[in-house]
């Protein structure tokens, strides 16, 4: 019997070896591929399932229990309603939109070298998309031992309340008197400014970190915004009490999809001629039909193209007659 020399076994072992890492490369990329495939038919199809949805929550808007106009807000990226979408004969408010929740906290301190003095910190530029809250997180620390040596703060000239009128102690070295404050009509206009004022008898010197001063306030800035991502998403909030309300902290927001990568607008907003409405005030009153399109896509970076779904629907409630 013919026996393999060494050369030739190490050519048969190399040739197979190629063989082998071509026929495991094709198969990942196989793998791959058809994993891309199967996640983007998902995202598609929840897309789907989503538009579906709303198309029938939007065609049976109507007014709100608390007698609010069945369409709220009417934006390209997001369109609040009013519509009993559980069949429950009570009015939901429904909010359709691409964003996402962040937040983010921003610190600064001011210090007070003459007995009686004030400081400020101006906090700016902070935003990145809409604003849904805004607190401030204030302490102080000084010659504070007295019921006549405490710190009144403000926030945009408004007061906000008065620090270490009790419970605080003279050149503590630490933080005292700390409260949270809500600042989001001060915050709206992405411009806020604090101050701490001293009372006359907040003098004696402290040396905690900053020498001779006679007192020091730290703000901490808390924000909570909304920026466009690429999830889609829809928040409920039922009415509740007697007259009814719509408590905004109560939305209960879930995810449509997060792979939605809208350029173009996701709501346009037709008149009864079929014209679109491009100013904001008018969608309001005028919209009677809605074009709802979703561009949707795992990875932009990978083929294949974008899928786009497109629905019309019609406000029954608002037809002309």
């Amino acid at each position: 019997m013919k026996s393999f020399t060494l050369i030739e076994t190490i050519v048969t072992v190399a040739i197979f070896t190629l063989v082998m890492g071509a026929v495991s490369g094709s198969i990942l990329m196989l793998y791959r591929t058809h994993g891309y495939e199967w996640e983007q038919s998902l995202a598609v199809e929840q897309a789907r399932r989503g538009i579906e949805t709303m198309v029938k929550e939007i065609r049976e808007a109507r007014s709100g229990d608390d007698g609010s106009y069945p369409i709220e807000k009417s934006e390209d990226k997001e369109f609040v309603f009013y519509s009993d979408i559980d069949k429950d004969g009570k009015t939901e408010r429904v909010r359709y939109f691409l964003g996402e929740i962040i937040s983010g906290t921003f610190s600064q301190n001011c210090v007070v070298y003459a007995p009686g003095g004030s400081c400020n910190v101006n906090f700016s530029d902070f935003f990145q998309g809409t604003l849904k809250s805004a607190q401030v997180k204030v302490s102080v620390e000084g010659d504070l031992g007295s019921s006549n040596e405490y710190v009144e703060i403000f926030a945009d000239g408004i007061k906000l309340d008065t620090l270490c009128q009790t419970s605080c102690t003279d050149c503590a070295g630490t933080w005292q008197g700390t409260d949270i404050f809500d600042v989001f009509s001060q915050a709206e206009d992405d411009n806020i400014t604090f101050l701490a004022d001293a009372s006359s008898r907040v003098d004696s010197n402290c040396s905690w970190e900053e020498p001779n001063h006679k007192m020091k306030a730290s703000f901490e800035l808390i924000i909570s915004q909304e920026v466009q991502g690429t999830e889609f998403k829809k928040g409920i909030i039922k009415p509740v009490g007697t007259p009814p309300v719509y408590p905004l902290e109560q939305e209960e927001i879930t995810i449509l999809t997060s792979y939605v990568r809208n350029v173009p607008p996701i709501f346009e907003y037709l008149d009864q001629n079929g014209n679109k409405i491009e100013d904001y005030p008018t969608r309001l009153k005028d919209t009677k039909v809605m074009k709802v399109h979703l561009v949707v896509n795992v990875d932009p970076n990978r083929a294949p193209t974008e899928l786009e779904l497109e629905s019309y629907v019609q406000l029954r409630n608002l037809k002309e007659e």
